[in-house]
């Protein structure tokens, strides 16, 4: 098989076995209570200082309405904090709650062994050109159909 062959047929398998893998990986008997998209919501607001929603939205592509029906599933299970800004009352900052940064914890250290396990063996060289591609790829996503 050719190289274009072999990487059509390789993103084709990773594309559509990327999330129920990662689902498998991330929703263990501890996170049953929350979906992969929710992790992802996670990862968005991440730790650290509490966002707006506006900017985790913006960071997941999703309008602010999409992210408040997640946001309120979240926080009714004890992953987020909501609270509103006290500089401007209108803003509504989100933050992980600890069980938040333990799920947080867990997703990344999937996608730790994720990367790890891709670059295992490689020469750096190999690294920046396996980089390049995939910036390629990216754009590409980016770019399709607008």
């Amino acid at each position: 098989m050719d190289n274009y062959n072999t990487i059509n047929e390789v993103l084709v398998k990773l594309f559509n076995e990327i999330m129920d893998i990662e689902e498998k990986a991330i929703i263990t008997e501890e996170y049953r209570d929350i979906s992969n998209n929710d992790m992802h919501v996670i990862e968005a607001i991440g730790k650290g200082e509490a966002k707006s929603m506006s900017t985790v939205a913006r960071a997941l592509s999703v309008t602010v309405g999409t992210l408040t029906i997640a946001i309120n599933n979240l926080v009714k299970k004890g992953y987020v904090s909501r609270v509103r800004s006290e500089e401007d009352r209108r803003v509504v900052l989100i933050s992980l709650s600890r069980k938040g940064e333990k799920a947080f914890d867990h997703h990344k250290k999937f996608h730790e062994e994720m990367v790890q396990a891709t670059l295992k063996g490689m020469k750096e060289e190999q690294i920046e050109v396996l980089v390049q591609a995939l910036k390629n790829l990216s754009g590409f996503f980016r770019g399709y159909g607008k």
